[in-house]
């Protein structure tokens, strides 16, 4: 029998998808007022990948990460994802927008052997953290790369994000040392 052991802290990351790109610098000081520093970016990635988002955020869709500084205890994203469900749905309402989705923020974390999104969608591969809120793994890590499930989203399988999250995971490593 193993051990019990407390699970160690985790590298978060927010995605960011807006047709909006004005809008993404305004909702990153929203996320670092809440989440703290943000120290490394994802350059802004088309998001051409699937036609879902295009009814409610418009057309010329853009996406970019933020990680940030401070790890945290990978129980916490479920409330994170609450959370950013609820600004998501303040910055709807308090901002003149042509679309009915200006912004989609997509919170996750990412540690040394994968990558989990949350979702308050249920599927046969996610599992219930509380309050309504799933995690997946999305990607994992084995031989110096990061891999694919049956269900990786389209975009998460590119080598532009995957070679992003192994500056990521550099950091990530660093970070945990240090910890």
């Amino acid at each position: 029998m193993a051990d019990i052991n407390c699970p160690k802290p985790v590298k978060l990351f927010v995605g960011i998808l807006s047709s909006d790109n004005t809008l993404l610098e305004e909702v990153e000081n929203l996320l670092v007022n809440r989440l703290g520093k943000v120290d490394i970016r994802s350059e802004i990635f088309p998001f051409d990948f699937t036609e879902y988002y295009k009814k409610d955020m418009g057309s010329n869709i853009s996406r970019q990460f933020l990680c940030f500084k401070e790890l945290i205890n990978p129980e916490e994203l479920s409330t994170i994802k609450i959370w950013t469900n609820e600004l998501e749905d303040e910055i709807k309402r308090n901002r003149k927008s042509d679309v009915a989705r200006p912004i989609n923020l997509d919170p996750g974390y990412l540690t040394h052997c994968n990558l989990i999104l949350a979702s308050a969608k249920d599927y046969y591969h996610r599992i219930h953290l509380q309050n309504g809120i799933y995690a997946e793994v999305t990607l994992f890590y084995q031989h110096e790369v990061f891999k694919n499930l049956p269900w990786t989203y389209p975009d998460f399988q590119t080598e532009e994000y995957k070679d992003f999250f192994l500056k990521v995971r550099a950091l990530y490593a660093k970070d945990i040392s240090n910890n």
